[in-house]
């Protein structure tokens, strides 16, 4: 039996506004990802792939065209309900870290399941799983730029996201850092997680299950 599409995407439009000027960034993406699928978006800068990222992140709306998650349209949803799906079904990693300076390590990774009596534990092993189970009690400015990006990793799998959305999560990493956390996304995929991958550097996209590739706002082959 085949993988369920977890995300279709269809006729997807987003186009931004500079006063009277239409700048077009989606012109009509169609896409589907199967579950448990580990996906490269590519494509030059400016291609509108961190564009679509967002749109399937939930941080901004489309113009027009559809999005499905988890059979949820999630295109039509309120604020609210986008703040709540973005929460129970998804996981960012972003090229900056993000992460809380004021923090240690496990404190950062158990800010998005604070309700849980049970944070601290979970916490723990999501930082084993990402392979700084020793680095716990560091602060961010006590870690390497790739320790950070494991803390942020570990942070965004706090939730057991259905989807890890990840845009450029290498960008500011030296290549042998950069080859350790796509090997890192491998693993989780390996495990049964869905990932979706930002990334302009051809040899970490052909690390993924399939490359797609956006040019001027359209999926090209």
């Amino acid at each position: 039996m085949g993988r369920i599409d977890l995300i279709e995407i269809t006729d997807l439009r987003k186009t931004y506004y500079m006063g009277k000027v239409e700048v077009p960034a989606l012109r009509g993406i169609d896409i589907r990802v199967e579950q448990g699928e580990f996906i490269a978006l590519m494509g030059p800068s400016g291609s509108g792939k961190s564009t679509l990222l967002n749109m399937i992140g939930l941080l901004d709306t489309p113009t027009s065209g559809g999005i499905v998650i988890d059979g949820i349209e999630v295109s039509s949803l309120d604020h609210n309900q986008r703040a709540d799906f973005r929460l129970r079904k998804l996981g960012f990693v972003f090229q900056f870290f993000s992460l809380l300076m004021e923090l240690n390590a496990i404190e950062n990774v158990a800010l998005p399941i604070m309700m849980d009596e049970r944070k601290n534990d979970r916490a723990a092993l999501l930082l084993e799983l990402v392979g700084i189970g020793d680095r716990a009690d560091h602060f961010p400015n006590e870690l390497s730029g790739g320790q950070q990006q494991r803390v942020a990793i570990a942070r965004a799998l706090a939730n057991e996201p259905a989807i890890l959305l990840a845009d450029e999560p290498t960008a500011n990493l030296d290549t042998e850092s950069s080859n350790q956390i796509v090997a890192l996304f491998r693993e989780l995929n390996e495990k049964g997680q869905t990932i979706l991958m930002v990334t302009h550097e051809p040899e970490l996209g052909e690390k993924a299950d399939r490359i797609i590739r956006i040019k001027d706002g359209r999926v090209v082959v």
